[in-house]
């Protein structure tokens, strides 16, 4: 995980982020659903992690060999995940594969 998850996010939410990441490792990306992951669109998708001061939310991309790059982390404040998240997200995965 990267150096600013590990300074900004809370334990708990660093242990249920490592949560979805081994329950990836185990089934596959493809295999894990809601309530930990949440198919945004195209290749995006979305981590859940619940912590005590509320909820976040990753916009990840799931490459081959199991493979996680996340491209965006939020404090979820909203029902719906913001259009502008979602953009840039989808920036950087343009980025990451050309």
């Amino acid at each position: 995980m990267g150096e600013r998850f590990r300074k900004n996010w809370p334990t708990d939410r660093q242990t249920g982020l490592y949560r979805i990441f081994e329950l990836i490792e185990e089934f596959g990306p493809e295999q894990v659903r809601e309530p930990y992951v949440k198919h945004l669109d195209g290749k995006l998708w979305e981590m859940r992690i619940k912590g005590r001061d509320g909820i976040a939310r990753t916009i990840y991309v799931a490459l081959e060999g199991k493979r996680i790059v996340i491209l965006n982390a939020f404090r979820k404040k909203t029902q719906k995940t913001p259009q502008q998240t979602i953009r840039l997200a989808r920036k950087r995965l343009k980025e990451l594969l050309s």
